[in-house]
């Protein structure tokens, strides 16, 4: 059987789990649960991490989408869905997505397109169009840009 900690000791070691990486309202409170604390016990803490500014949401969006970005190539869409996944709110969605340059956003979407594409020498034009469509469709670019940048490449 699983023993359950003090809301002080917890909160120790919530503080120390807040403070080496941004986190989530959702993994926290999920975190607090998995530490054997009931619900009030839980929200109480979570209201102390958001005063003493070891929980924001805000920022953690924001660093959520800029790295996502810049390491995973990821493009908004997939972004947006996945920051939903985690219940984040719209507006410090939008707030997050605002934060990605556009030139950069879209430097890295035709660098991709560029590299898929070379990497389908084999295929014909139109089935180098079909996968590279496709491709940066499952990493979340939005499907008019990718016309675009296809129609360069193309």
């Amino acid at each position: 059987m699983k023993t359950s900690l003090s809301p002080e000791k917890a909160f120790q070691k919530i503080k120390h789990y807040c403070a080496y990486q941004e986190r989530n309202h959702y993994e926290v409170r999920e975190k607090l649960y998995g530490m054997g604390l009931f619900k009030k016990e839980v929200e109480t803490l979570i209201t102390r991490l958001i005063e003493e500014d070891y929980l924001n949401e805000a920022r953690y969006a924001i660093q959520f989408a800029g790295g996502h970005f810049r390491l995973k190539k990821w493009g908004k869409i997939k972004i947006r869905f996945e920051l939903q996944q985690k219940g984040v709110s719209d507006y410090n969605i939008k707030a997050a997505l605002k934060e990605i340059n556009e030139a950069d956003y879209l430097q890295v979407l035709s660098k991709l397109a560029l590299e898929k594409w070379a990497s389908l020498k084999a295929e014909s034009p139109a089935g180098r169009h079909a996968r590279t469509t496709a491709f940066l469709l499952r990493k979340g670019y939005e499907n008019n840009l990718i016309q675009e940048v296809i129609a360069a490449i193309y």
